[in-house]
């Protein structure tokens, strides 16, 4: 594992609940335009993580990975829209950017699982999760902050998740 850059945190999650709690402190801080990149195997939480992004952004729909439908669409009682898009079925970036994902960003926050397969079609600026399976229940997250705004994300959810930084 690489030392963490400034940029860069770890968080391990012990259980589900954990996971979908991080997901909550992370979910309270987005905001219309922000891209979170969710990187990680099968298994490692990605869309347990969503269902905690979601719920902490204030959404009471329920999270399911989008697979099928490549996008899910939570909204908030305030008509808001969180956007949450599953990249597995996806051959490479030019099929994403078919998806109009520059209006989905200025419709309110997105989420991306399996990011890197179509990293090219992102923002270079976001908020990147690698989530590892280390066992059953545990898992690490490295979580790097790519520009301003997502280093100042970054600052809010460490002390969120770990107090005063």
């Amino acid at each position: 594992m690489p030392i963490l850059d400034p940029h860069s945190t770890e968080y391990i999650s012990r259980s589900p609940d954990q996971t979908r709690r991080a997901g909550m402190r992370l979910g309270a801080l987005l905001q219309t335009g922000d891209v979170i990149c969710l990187v990680g195997e099968l298994g490692t939480g990605k869309t347990t993580l969503v269902q905690g992004i979601s719920s902490g952004w204030g959404s009471l729909d329920l999270v399911s990975s989008p697979s099928f439908v490549l996008v899910n669409l939570y909204r908030r009682p305030d008509a808001a829209q969180l956007f949450h898009l599953d990249a597995y079925r996806l051959q490479d970036e030019y099929e994403a950017v078919d998806l109009d994902i520059d209006a989905m960003i200025d419709q309110g926050p997105l989420v991306v699982e399996w990011a890197d397969r179509i990293q090219g079609a992102l923002p270079e600026e976001n908020l990147r999760v690698q989530l590892h399976w280390v066992d059953h229940e545990q898992r690490d997250m490295i979580i790097s902050a790519r520009g301003m705004r997502y280093q100042s994300l970054l600052h809010n959810f460490r002390q969120r998740v770990f107090g005063v930084f």
